[in-house]
């Protein structure tokens, strides 16, 4: 039992961060994917590559940092558009790759096919106090005084290897400061928000986005991911088999064992009007990019991918909910190019949390456990080597 004092003490050492839009600080070693070579598919990434490319949508990060503690965690809050969510609900589904997590909402999400709040990510033991912060945020919100019943969406992984997960040091008013910061604009990536105290495939974890625009003759529709990684297997990276020539993947001693376990939290944004019938198809193939990275799929990893519409004419306003309404659908016919956008983005934004992460070098009170960032310039080599 984490005793008051001690979280006392925790919160005045601790580092908050939130995470505005802009250009994000970068240390020498942190790159995205793009800027070494790493340019997966054939679709053409939006402006800013990332989720919020997807008009509407934005992003929010707090970051909660004390290396002296071992406190490594905090939030990440997506919001699908600036205006009310809870009035104007946006269509949603599910897909679960391995269903080994702690996904608060996902039942609600599947039975109605729609959100009605922010989607905040955070650690496994946070997801109680998190959903407080939204269920906070939106009953404060002006006209929600009749709300009596919320569906509180929350995804999150085990950051219990670099953060002293037992602690429980993210609070309600911590999901609060996410989303209320959350805006347009780049989105930061690697050590954040939910993506502070994450490994994958052995390396640093970490936040990852990434997006695709489709050409006008496919529609012109924009798509957008954005990861949050902690996760293991035989890392690939575009091809490249980045995590057998560094020597660091599962199962290279021949022995099971557990460090391909973690999870996966994959979260989709598109502005083509879909329903929630392809949404969920389009969330489905979120996993073949993910298998593309090397990602075991393991008995204890959670993988889960949400995926969401912005298009005004298929948001489930109170006009819409209350009588039968006519919505854009987008034909079955039309869905490929974006399947194949998915696929594309989610390779790339886990990319981009791997190479924008920064090494671990305290170790975790308690333990040995330290872990490095993916080696830019070893992987930029071998980049180079293949385009030779």
């Amino acid at each position: 039992m984490i005793g008051a004092a001690r979280l006392a003490g925790l919160a005045m050492a601790m580092v908050v961060t939130t995470a505005a839009a802009g250009a994000q600080e970068r240390g020498p070693d942190q790159v995205r994917a793009r800027e070494i070579g790493i340019a997966p598919g054939v679709l053409a990434p939006g402006p800013l590559n990332a989720i919020t490319d997807v008009e509407g949508v934005r992003v929010g990060q707090v970051t909660l940092t004390d290396p002296e503690a071992s406190i490594r965690t905090g939030v990440t809050a997506i919001l699908p558009h600036g205006g009310d969510i809870y009035a104007d609900k946006v269509p949603a589904a599910l897909a679960v790759g391995n269903g080994y997590g702690k996904l608060m909402g996902a039942t609600q999400i599947r039975e109605l096919g729609e959100i009605e709040t922010p989607i905040v990510l955070t650690n496994t033991l946070a997801v109680p106090r998190a959903a407080d912060g939204i269920l906070d945020w939106s009953l404060a919100r002006p006209g929600h005084e009749g709300i009596r019943s919320l569906n509180m969406v929350v995804g999150e992984t085990n950051d219990s290897r670099l953060n002293d997960i037992r602690a429980r040091i993210v609070m309600p008013e911590h999901a609060v400061e996410a989303i209320e910061s959350a805006s347009d604009g780049p989105v930061a990536e690697g050590n954040v928000g939910a993506g502070n105290g994450t490994v994958t495939f052995g390396w640093k974890g970490g936040i990852g986005t990434a997006s695709r625009r489709l050409p006008d003759s496919l529609g012109g529709w924009t798509l957008g991911v954005l990861v949050q990684t902690n996760y293991g297997g035989i890392l690939q990276m575009d091809g490249l088999p980045v995590g057998e020539e560094l020597g660091q993947y599962y199962l290279s001693d021949h022995v099971a064992d557990d460090r391909a376990d973690g999870s996966i939290m994959i979260v989709l944004a598109t502005d083509a009007p879909l329903s929630d019938r392809n949404l969920e198809r389009l969330a489905g193939r979120t996993f073949a990019g993910l298998a593309r990275t090397g990602a075991s799929i393991t008995n204890g990893s959670g993988d889960y991918a949400i995926a969401f519409s912005t298009h005004p004419d298929v948001r489930r306003t109170p006009e819409r909910r209350s009588d039968v309404a006519a919505m854009a659908d987008l034909p079955n016919s039309q869905m490929s190019p974006l399947f194949q956008a998915a696929i594309e983005a989610t390779e790339e934004a886990i990319y981009n949390a791997l190479l924008m992460a920064e090494d671990i070098e305290y170790p975790v009170v308690g333990s040995d456990t330290v872990v490095h960032a993916l080696p830019v310039e070893r992987v930029r080599a071998m980049v180079e080597g293949r385009d030779r």
